[in-house]
């Protein structure tokens, strides 16, 4: 298991159409579990793998929600005392996943990236969708996405086809968000 670097923009590989996985083999597990943990280390919900620098047509995705029966534990990270929910991990892996339906309403959410950090901004998409993916060992699944998972899953699966969800912003708030990141790079 490793740590993978994630590509930022403007890497020209962000905009590289992924290719679909032929060979569900070791390789491609032990590429999964890098990913998860690059994710979680990253504090993401999604990865796709053009992300780590993999042109394959891969998402892994876990939305970690609040786990409602846990114990809050306080965290002071900035001294102050929070009640931190802790949230469960429940990773999910798309192999070649495919859209079937998606739904004709809309809805917005404020989206970020690991790809574009510290920017977030509204992106419209539909609702709902019909997923169809592999898993690991090839089996099909069939599945309606709705709520944060059909955000979530159709921006990773954006990335598929070498769209960011910067692309779907008009060209100026685009052109804003890359000249906001850029000034956040040199203040780091």
């Amino acid at each position: 298991m490793a740590i993978r670097e994630i590509l930022e923009v403007p890497d020209p590989r962000l905009k590289t159409v992924s290719t679909r996985v032929e060979s569900f083999d070791d390789e491609l597990k032990a590429l999964v579990a890098d990913m998860f943990e690059t994710m979680y280390d990253a504090n993401g919900i999604g990865l796709a793998a053009i992300q780590v620098g993999i042109p394959k047509r891969l998402l892994v995705i876990d939305l970690q929600p609040e786990d409602e029966d846990a114990e809050p534990e306080p965290c002071d990270h900035d001294g102050h005392h929070h009640h931190h929910q802790p949230t469960k991990r429940e990773p999910r892996v798309f192999v070649n996943p495919e859209i079937l339906d998606p739904a004709e309403e809309t809805g917005t959410y404020q989206e970020g990236c690991l790809s574009v950090p510290d920017i977030y901004a509204d992106v419209d998409r539909p609702k709902t969708c019909r997923v169809r993916w592999q898993d690991l060992d090839g089996n099909v699944h069939e599945e309606e996405m709705d709520g944060l998972m059909a955000v979530c899953i159709q921006h990773e699966m954006d990335h598929l086809e070498g769209v960011l969800f910067i692309d779907h912003l008009s060209r100026l708030k685009r052109t804003m968000a890359l000249k906001k990141l850029e000034k956040l790079r040199k203040a780091a």
